[in-house]
């Protein structure tokens, strides 16, 4: 395990609105505001065609293909997330939100695009003083977070 010691700091409450892309609109959200590192709550409706990364095709392997999910309709979405920036400055959402309508519910990543139908509320609270970041990693492909001390 690796771990930094961080505190809270500002707090932001955001509407996101009908045909927003919801990690478009948070990390430009976070660049505008200077949001280095946050914790991320997020509650409303997906629109059809949002797409979810609900996990790898092989599972455990050494290459990583990710399986994608589109909504065939609209869906109640409650997620929770982060963000960092990475090497490069940017800051970076990692988020995962639960979609249910009737008797289906999905979990997934909402980095290939959740659309907001109507509304999406977000509050985003600001971790201050927080030495993580996300760095690449030749294994997985992906910019993981690296707590440092």
């Amino acid at each position: 395990m690796k771990y930094t010691e961080t505190a809270e700091g500002r707090v932001f409450v955001l509407r996101l609105e009908d045909g927003e892309t919801v990690q478009e609109q948070i990390e430009n959200f976070a660049m505008k505001k200077e949001i280095h590192s946050a914790k991320v709550r997020m509650i409303g409706v997906a629109d059809k065609g949002s797409k979810l990364i609900v996990g790898p095709k092989q599972g455990r392997s050494s290459k990583i293909v990710p399986v994608v999910i589109t909504l065939d309709e609209m869906h109640e979405a409650v997620g929770i997330g982060t963000i960092f920036r990475n090497e490069q400055g940017i800051p970076k959402l990692h988020c995962h939100p639960v979609c249910g309508r009737k008797n289906t519910t999905l979990c997934g990543e909402i980095r290939e695009g959740v659309i907001v139908s109507h509304i999406m509320e977000v509050i985003i609270t600001e971790l201050v003083d927080c030495k993580a970041t996300r760095k690449p990693d030749t294994q997985t492909g992906f910019e993981l977070l690296q707590p440092e001390m």
